[in-house]
C-alpha cells in the first residue's frame, strides 16, 4: 500500500512540474508575441509613414552607444526589427538595458540614407525577456526581398573576402590616421561583391570581431552574424566572424 501511494505521488509531482513547464513557456511566447493595447504590430509600423508617432514594443538586442543622456540601440520582436536612435536614457538606465529588455517605446519613425530608424524616443521597461536567433539571409543579398530584414540581427555564410581597393588589401580603416574607428571590407558570393562593415561604437578595437576583420585575408570565405543596418543600401554591422566550415 505504501509503495502504491509513493508512486501516485511521484506521478502527480510528475504532472505538475509538466503543467509548470508548459505555462512558463507560454508565458515566454506571450511575452514575445503578444502587444499590448495601443501597440504597434511590426507590420502596422512598417506601413506607418514616416515623421508619424509610433508605440512598439520590442527587445534589446545589443546597444550601440550612449553619449550625453541619449543612447542608441538595435532592437527586434519575433516579426521585425527597430533601430532606436539616440533615445532619452541615463547612463544607469543605460546599463540596466541588457540585451533581451523588453520596451516599450514610443517616438517618431524616420529615415535617414535608406536607414528607418525611431528618434525622440522615451521608453518603458515592461515584463518579458527575448533574445533573437540569426535569421539567414545569404540568398536575400541583392534582392528586393533583403530590406524587409533591416535592423534585424543576421547571417551571411560562406562569403568570401575580396580586396578592398588597389592596394589588394582585406579591410580599411575609416580613419587611417589613429585606426580607432569603423571597418570596411568587402566580401562576394556567386559573382557579386558587397559592402560590410564592423561599427567602432557597437564594437570596438577590443573586440573579437573587430580584431577577426582586421586579420582577415583576401581570398578567406567566412560565415558572419550582424545587424542589417541601412546606408545607402545594405551596410551590415558585422558582430562576429568565423571561418566557414
Amino acid at each position: 500500500m505504501k509503495k502504491l501511494v509513493a508512486i501516485l505521488l511521484a506521478a502527480l509531482c510528475l504532472l505538475t512540474l509538466a503543467a509548470c513547464s508548459g505555462k512558463e513557456e507560454a508565458k515566454n511566447d506571450t511575452a514575445a508575441d503578444v502587444k499590448g493595447e495601443g501597440v504597434m504590430t511590426y507590420a502596422e509600423y512598417a506601413a506607418a509613414a514616416l515623421d508619424s508617432e509610433v508605440v512598439v514594443e520590442t527587445y534589446v538586442q545589443a546597444k550601440q552607444s550612449w553619449w550625453d543622456n541619449k543612447a542608441t540601440f538595435y532592437t527586434q520582436d519575433k516579426d521585425g526589427g527597430y533601430f532606436i536612435y539616440e533615445m532619452a536614457c541615463t547612463e544607469d538606465e543605460y546599463a540596466k538595458l541588457v540585451p533581451g529588455t523588453k520596451i516599450k517605446v514610443t517616438g517618431f519613425k524616420s529615415e535617414w540614407a535608406g536607414e528607418v530608424e525611431i528618434t525622440d524616443a522615451k521608453y518603458e521597461i515592461e515584463e518579458g525577456n527575448y533574445v533573437a536567433p540569426a535569421t539567414d539571409v545569404t540568398d536575400k543579398l541583392g534582392t528586393d526581398a533583403l530590406v524587409d530584414f533591416q535592423n534585424r540581427f543576421v547571417s551571411f555564410k560562406g562569403m568570401t573576402v575580396e580586396a578592398y581597393d588597389e592596394s589588394g588589401a582585406a579591410f580599411a580603416y575609416k580613419n587611417d590616421v589613429d585606426k580607432t574607428d569603423d571597418l570596411y571590407f568587402k566580401v562576394s558570393k556567386d559573382g557579386k561583391t558587397y559592402d560590410f562593415c564592423v561599427e567602432f561604437y557597437l564594437t570596438g578595437a577590443d573586440t573579437p570581431v573587430y580584431q577577426a576583420v582586421e586579420g582577415l585575408k583576401v581570398g578567406d570565405v567566412i560565415d558572419m552574424e550582424g545587424f542589417l543596418y541601412w546606408y545607402e543600401g545594405a551596410n551590415p554591422h558585422i558582430t562576429s566572424v568565423a571561418v566557414s566550415k
